[in-house]
């Protein structure tokens, strides 16, 4: 579904890339700053339990997540430098956001809560590194229940409702992406399993 949704995001932030690309801001910089934002605000607003602003804000800045996407696109600027540079900032910000919460479940004595958001930080890390690592010995792995895309709109929901003082949305949300997360590391484990064990030895980068 988020996948279906991206053209139509990407036409609504054209005219902002273009007026940024236009200013010489690099693609780089707006993942930067992106990351940079995404962090201090899931740090300032989730341990002090405001929630619902702290989405807000937070949601802002992981756009740039897209935008930047559609500036390297329109200016050609592509390059693998980015490419990197963008996949290891959206590591960062996703701890950032997870550790925000995590923090917020510490203080107010939620402590189970506290363990699921953990895992799901974690558990995000694992399914991101294992895609990486088979790619890198010449395999595929775009397989999984929940991507960074659907673990990014689950847990942001899920908090921004929460602070809005629906009961319950915030543990259901966060209980069904640690299950999601771990089905997930299960799905690519086996995906990269059959690939190996099928494949000669000498095939693997």
């Amino acid at each position: 579904m988020l996948k279906l949704l991206r053209p139509a995001v990407t036409r609504i932030l054209t005219p902002l890339g273009r007026a940024l690309a236009r200013r010489g801001i690099s693609p780089n910089v707006v993942t930067a700053v992106g990351t940079i934002g995404t962090v201090a605000a899931a740090l300032f607003f989730y341990p002090r339990g405001e929630l619902f602003l702290g989405t807000l804000v937070i949601t802002f800045f992981v756009l740039a997540d897209l935008l930047d996407g559609v500036m390297a696109r329109m200016t050609g600027s592509g390059s693998l430098w980015g490419a990197f540079l963008d996949s290891t900032l959206d590591r960062v910000g996703d701890a950032g956001i997870f550790s925000g919460l995590v923090f917020w479940f510490i203080v107010s004595d939620q402590l189970v809560l506290a363990g699921v958001a953990l895992f799901c930080l974690v558990a995000g890390a694992v399914v991101s590194y294992i895609k990486a690592r088979a790619e890198g010995l010449g395999m595929t792995c775009n397989v999984g229940l929940a991507e960074r895309p659907e673990r990014l709109v689950v847990g942001l929901v899920s908090a921004g409702l929460g602070g809005l003082g629906l009961p319950y949305i915030l543990a259901v949300g966060l209980w069904l992406l640690a299950l999601a997360s771990a089905i997930t590391v299960g799905q690519r484990l086996w995906n990269v399993h059959r690939q190996a064990v099928s494949s000669p030895p000498h095939t693997l980068r």
